[in-house]
């Protein structure tokens, strides 16, 4: 690489960076004391622009400064991730969102690396067009939403079982997803990395709450599963999305033979219990799929959001479930074992240091 190539690559790593820790140009200014007297503003802007080169020294210090590994500012393999479905952005900061996007990128370019050192290449994600259709045609768009949901558990033969574990079903199925520190006006996005990649990214406080995590990864499948139509406004898309996922985590033909294909009368509580201790799915979501359903009238529904309306945030009954998964860290520590990659390699893709891989690996082998 030639020296001005390093430069350059050493620059869009200094910003890609400080974008990832949430800070401005002049927050970095503010800070710039850390790296000692020898690094002024003006240089460090040089350095991210890749008009100048740091010495040894210098790199050295940012890497502390950043919490990684030098050989991250030379790392010239670089993800980008394409057009993006955010949700609930409204309060979500512009300097959060570079936050989560940077963030995300890292950890898919890492994730990306070390299927391509193992020779894994997952099969691509399967993608139902839906761009023939009108926007107002809103019954065979959500006709077509169910259908695609079928469509997907029958290629993934998950027949109509419940889903144990999404986080984990998502990953075996080459959809990587990384989960990000963000406050609740932050749910999640998906996209594509490189253009071929399905990507998710799901808020960590969503682990507080399983059922709503596992709508909501389903949710960001679905943006990534169908291709709708142009025109759509985002309340149409998000119902959209809702309705793909409903269908993935409670199929149709399996809620109609638990409660019948009408219920005039509503579903009981200790049904709805019932449902989403065997299904991982909200009771709010749980009443929703059964009006999309025709099971309950919109009136019902209606009748069931005021009633709970001050609820929403603690909804009783629970799930014991997991939605953890590991796949990356086991893909890392089997490379490592092969000899594929260094200790040292390994511990810059889990973001650990080099004593912290070796007792995690010898606990791994044990």
């Amino acid at each position: 690489m030639s020296a001005a190539a390093t430069k350059q690559t050493i620059g869009e790593r200094l910003r890609r960076a400080r974008l990832m820790r949430g800070l401005s140009l002049r927050d970095m200014a503010e800070r710039l004391g850390e790296f000692g007297p020898q690094l002024s503003h003006a240089a460090y802007q040089k350095y991210e622009k890749g008009l100048m080169g740091p010495d040894s020294t210098v790199l050295l210090a940012l890497a502390r400064f950043f919490e990684v590994d030098p050989g991250y500012f030379l790392r010239q393999q670089s993800v980008s991730l394409g057009k993006i479905e955010f949700r609930k952005l409204t309060k979500f900061p512009a300097r959060d969102v570079e936050r989560v996007r940077e963030e995300a990128a890292d950890f898919f370019e890492k994730y990306l690396q070390i299927e391509e050192i193992l020779g894994i290449k997952p099969a691509p994600l399967p993608q139902v067009d839906l761009t023939y259709l009108a926007p107002d045609q809103e019954d065979e768009l959500a006709r077509e939403a169910e259908a695609a949901a079928t469509m997907l558990r029958r290629k993934w033969k998950l027949g109509e079982a419940a889903l144990s574990n999404v986080h984990e079903l998502l990953e075996e199925h080459g959809v990587k997803v990384k989960e990000v520190d963000a406050d609740e006006s932050f749910n999640g996005f998906s996209g594509w990395a490189d253009e071929h990649t399905p990507v998710i990214v799901l808020a960590s406080w969503l682990n507080q709450d399983l059922p709503r995590k596992r709508l909501t990864a389903l949710h960001e499948l679905g943006h990534l599963v169908m291709k709708l139509p142009a025109g759509l406004s985002h309340k149409q898309k998000e119902s959209l999305c809702y309705r793909f996922a409903g269908a993935m985590l409670l199929p149709a033909t399996v809620l109609r033979a638990r409660v019948g294909v009408k219920r005039p009368s509503g579903i009981s509580f200790p049904e709805r219990l019932g449902i989403k201790a065997d299904w991982g799915i909200s009771i709010a979501a749980l009443m929703r799929r059964a009006a999309d359903l025709g099971i309950l009238t919109q009136s019902q529904l209606t009748s069931f959001h005021f009633a709970n309306r001050n609820h929403r945030k603690e909804e009783t009954g629970r799930w014991e479930g997991s939605e953890k998964a590991d796949r990356f860290e086991q893909l890392v520590y089997r490379a490592a074992s092969q000899e594929l990659i260094t200790r040292a390699k390994a511990a810059e893709l889990l973001n650990v240091t080099l004593r912290e891989f070796d007792h995690l690996f010898a606990a791994e082998a044990a």
